[in-house]
């Protein structure tokens, strides 16, 4: 949970949020944004794990989600807090992202995926994928000793910068429906939904809401 504010958002661009109570999320396996009713007299914590799933009975504190949202839409606390949370969900998720380092693809001739995290270079993606037709890396501590950078950092900021929109490729956020509506649209790599059908639905969570103290 980013934010809850219990009293509604004036400034939402969706009318039944300007005055009633409204939660904001972000899931913990795709990373969408979401606005949520809460259940009446649930006790809400920001940060906290929320399911948000298909089960009712097991939405003991939200009492269903009323839209998926955008960056823009998030309050200036959500946004402090986006960060930190999405960091702690990509250290909760091991497996998926060193996947990532092992099957990540050029996108041109000249240009790879994984020259899209913040910070890595040409020279950086060689020793990457130098590292891995040796053997596929097994953790990001792995990643770490090999490459030296840090997996967890580069891939948390590059999530984030997706969420902001404006991109020209999507690694693991689907893009903004309003990019995706224009003549010329950003290209979606969809690195997640591929890990997650080779890796095993196991991985996927029930697309709860991330937090900063370990629970995503």
């Amino acid at each position: 949970m980013l934010d809850y504010l219990p009293m509604g958002n004036p400034t939402d661009r969706h009318p039944w949020h300007r005055n009633k109570p409204v939660i904001q999320l972000v899931g913990e396996d795709y990373f969408i944004l979401m606005e949520a009713s809460p259940r009446h007299g649930a006790q809400l914590e920001v940060g906290e794990r929320v399911y948000v799933g298909p089960v009712a009975e097991m939405r003991d504190k939200v009492f269903r989600v009323e839209a998926d949202i955008e960056y823009d839409d998030l309050t200036s606390f959500a946004k402090e807090m986006l960060p930190s949370v999405i960091e702690e969900i990509v250290r909760k998720k091991e497996p998926i992202f060193v996947e990532f380092f092992n099957i990540a693809g050029p996108i041109t001739l000249r240009f790879h995926s994984l020259e899209l995290l913040p910070g890595v270079g040409k020279k950086t993606v060689m020793k990457i994928i130098e590292a891995r037709e040796r053997e596929p890396f097994k953790s990001y501590e792995d990643i770490r000793k090999q490459v030296h950078i840090d997996p967890v950092k580069v891939v948390a900021e590059r999530i984030v910068e997706e969420l902001k929109g404006g991109q020209k490729y999507y690694l693991f956020v689907k893009p903004p429906r309003r990019e995706l509506e224009q003549p010329v649209r950003p290209l979606f790599l969809n690195y997640l939904g591929t890990i997650y059908s080779k890796l095993g639905r196991q991985l996927v969570g029930t697309e709860e809401a991330g937090s900063s103290e370990g629970q995503s």
